[in-house]
């Protein structure tokens, strides 16, 4: 096999079994798209083929993968653990950013589907970074040809834009192509998870609703516990999916809709408990039974489908409920003892494609009875072909954990284009101070911000605070989520975000940084996300005259003023956790 010349990109792995080609498809302002061909005249069972290529290490500050949270250095080709991507698991996609935050070197794979390893390394020898991405690591079904494309972008640009590029090349796939977001899924949400797990009470939820209606909340999702009134937090009990806790759960639903709040319910999709009929109905239709939880459901059985759809179709015509939380379907995969053929009544060999098919077929029966459904999916499962199904994306669970919420949501953001994305649910020890506790607040509100407090036990001042940055986001929601977004430092945790529109920019400030001003729009709100009381800007020119009126975490006016900003520093004095509203003063 030749390299091919641009990227000089060779195969390794390489048999007689079948051939591999790569050919560049096209090369424009700095962006490369090659098409990888796998063929034989017969059936194969394709075994692990990569493609590696190098760049020098010049200018590189640290390397972006969908999920790796805090840990964005640089690896050592010593260090073996390897990205994987599959159809529930992440996104093909990694990228090298400057100390400037700009791209440096960003790749990625058209195949969200099936399963695919990536990684860019350092090599000590030479210093220079050599990336690669393997197909068929996991094992596979035979098959007699395979397509994908490879896309390399060099452009110098801010790295989030090389990210939001390649979110939109891949939903011009025709098999990646996202669904709509509806209303309700960017509306602020109540969840149940941190303040009750399986401890429901129906007269406490709608008093609870009562409050977080009043408070700006729109959607309560009802999460873990109304199936069973087994409260071990295990999975014993799934697969059968009957109100056991909440019989009445139609006039429960009709109870939480006068409250002004819509509802969503908790299903983990691929869990059949051995305590549950289902288990018994499906006995040897399963991924494995070995799962530390539960059985995982063998979704390649047409029956196994039908199964699952019936649930979800039957609760919503049922219970007239508003959308779905489909949790863990990540656990959608295979399992050593998986056997990856189409027979014993398997009308698929392919686990992803298996999963991609009852997704597919979900949606469509759910469309079919309500269009504006809401489906909520969970970190990791928020690539490219989970945008075909679900239309919320959720931070993975981060209780108490202010940043890791500000950062997963940030990350999830710059891949996902216009489907919503969720904060994990914000949660705080109840003896927190109120400024304190707003931090957890303040860190949810460049995605869709979801509680899961006990507001019956709330301080005034505690209800205040939320309130006040709930109605905050809703009354700014089109920049917070349409805005143009750029997240800064992403080694350091992005601790300035900002999201621009024509009229108003949103700044929010995390920790001790110095915000470059840059006049965007005649508005600009700048959030105090730290626990400090100092707001530095700094100025290569001269803007003039501000109106300046500053808020405490309480939404309570506490100082207005005219600020200048000219070329230099400037110090605003705003609460912890308060907000800063910045308006240009119209001058003659």
């Amino acid at each position: 096999m030749n390299d091919v010349i641009t990227h000089n990109i060779e195969v390794t792995g390489e048999t007689e079994a079948f051939k591999v080609s790569i050919a560049l498809n096209s090369e424009n302002d700095g962006v490369s798209i090659y098409t990888i061909n796998f063929s034989a005249d017969s059936d194969f069972e394709p075994h692990p083929i990569t493609l590696r290529w190098k760049i020098p290490a010049i200018n590189i500050k640290g390397v972006w993968k969908p999920t790796t949270d805090f840990a964005k250095r640089i690896m050592d080709d010593w260090e073996l653990d390897h990205m994987e991507s599959r159809i529930s698991v992440d996104s093909p996609i990694i990228s090298l950013f400057s100390h400037k935050d700009t791209n440096v070197h960003t790749f990625a794979c058209s195949d969200a589907i099936h399963t695919t390893e990536l990684n860019a390394l350092y090599r000590e020898e030479d210093n220079f970074i050599y990336c690669h991405i393997s197909f068929f690591t996991e094992r596979h079904h035979k098959i007699k040809n395979y397509q994908a494309q490879l896309r390399i972008d060099t452009q110098e640009q801010h790295f989030s834009e090389s990210l939001i590029n390649v979110g939109h090349w891949w939903s011009t796939f025709e098999n990646l192509k996202p669904i709509k977001t509806p209303n309700l899924a960017k509306v602020p949400v109540y969840s149940t998870w941190y303040q009750f797990h399986q401890k429901l009470d129906t007269q406490i939820l709608i008093e609870e609703c009562k409050i977080a209606s009043e408070l700006g909340y729109e959607l309560i999702i009802l999460d873990d516990g109304w199936q069973t009134i087994d409260e071990n937090r295990g999975y014993d009990f799934t697969g059968d999916w009957q109100p056991e806790r909440i019989p009445e759960m139609s006039d429960f639903v009709a109870n939480i809709h006068k409250t002004g709040m819509k509802i969503a319910l908790w299903y983990s999709v691929p869990f059949c408990g051995k305590k549950s009929k289902a288990y018994q109905k499906f006995k040897g239709k399963f991924l494995t039974e070995e799962h530390r939880w539960a059985p995982v459901f063998d979704p390649r059985y047409p029956e196994v489908r039908e199964h699952l759809i019936h649930l979800y179709t039957s609760a919503l015509n049922d219970w007239n409920i508003d959308g779905f939380k489909l949790d863990f379907i990540d656990e959608f995969k295979v399992y050593p003892t998986t056997v990856l053929t189409k027979e014993n009544g398997r009308d698929y060999s392919s686990v992803n494609l298996a999963v991609d098919r009852l997704m597919t077929d979900i949606m469509a029966s759910l469309h079919a009875i309500k269009p504006e459904v809401v489906i909520e999916f969970r970190q990791k499962y928020t690539g490219p072909a989970m945008r075909k199904y679900g239309n919320m994306f959720r931070a993975f669970d981060c209780p108490g954990d202010s940043a890791m919420n500000r950062v997963r949501i940030t990350d999830i953001k710059m891949l996902c284009g216009k489907t919503a994305v969720h904060s994990d649910m914000f949660t705080y020890h109840h003896d927190e101070p109120t400024e304190i506790k707003a931090l957890q607040v303040v860190n949810t509100l460049f995605g869709v911000p979801q509680l899961s407090v006990l507001l019956k036990e709330a301080t005034e001042d505690e209800l205040s605070m939320i309130r006040f940055y709930t109605q905050y986001w809703k009354a700014n929601a089109d920049t917070l989520l349409n805005g143009v977004f750029t997240p800064q430092k992403p080694l350091a945790n992005y601790p300035i975000l900002t999201s621009t529109t024509e009229e108003l920019t949103i700044i929010g400030l995390f920790d001790n940084y110095v915000i470059d001003f840059e006049e965007k729009s005649n508005r600009i709100d700048i959030i105090n996300g730290q626990t400090t009381p100092n707001i530095v800007l700094s100025s290569t020119k001269n803007f003039g005259s501000y109106h300046c009126i500053i808020y405490d975490c309480l939404g309570q006016k506490i100082k207005e003023y005219n600020l200048m900003i000219l070329i230099g520093v400037v110090q605003i004095k705003v609460p912890v956790c308060g907000l800063v509203r910045l308006e240009k003063n119209n001058e003659i």
